[in-house]
Formats: structure tokens, sequence, C-alpha cells
């Protein structure tokens, strides 16, 4: 009789980000692991879906990860804007109240 091996939270995690973070291929980090494929193939797919159990308690799952990225990819893009308008504005008052860089 083929008993399951059982495997810590701690593992899976550190096999997903190995997947997800570093882009090991499935086999490469399986095999360094030694672990089967399709078990980190089923970790991998949970981590994404959102459903593999937490580790830490400051730990969140890849789609909580992905929805805080694009809503700080969205910040940056508005901060940027900002920037570039804050840059035109004090080149505009610095040629009025320069008279010598008036054309």
């Amino acid at each position: 009789m083929k008993r399951s091996k059982t495997y810590t939270p701690e593992l899976r995690e550190e096999a997903v980000k190995l997947v997800l973070t570093q882009c090991l291929t499935l086999k490469d980090a399986a095999r360094r692991l030694t672990i089967p494929k399709g078990t980190l193939a089923n970790w991998v797919a949970a981590a994404k879906s959102g459903t593999s159990p937490k580790v830490a308690p400051d730990s969140r799952s890849v789609p909580e990860l992905e929805a805080e990225l694009r809503n700080l990819r969205k910040a940056l893009a508005v901060t940027r804007m900002e920037r570039e308008i804050v840059k035109k504005a004090a080149a505009y008052f610095a040629r009025e109240l320069l008279p010598s860089t008036r054309s």
C-alpha cells in the first residue's frame, strides 16, 4: 500500500514561488525539490486561483497581488502625468519671470 507524502505549508509556498516568481519550469522546480511534477502543478494552480492556504499572516494570494500591482501601476501613471504637468508649468513660469529667457 502506497502512503501519500505530506508536505509542510512552507515548502508548498516556496515551491510555488520558484515557479511563479523565479520563472522555473514545473519540471525543473519539481526536480530540485524532489516532489512530483503533478503535485507542484496542483499547488501552482491553487495559488493562481487564490484557493491555496496562506502560511504567513501577511502573505497574499496571487490574484490579490495581481490586483495590487494593477492599482499601483495606475497610481504610478497618474503620478508621472502630474509630474510632467508640474515640470511644464515650472518651465512656463520660469520663462515668464526671467526677462532674459523670453524669445
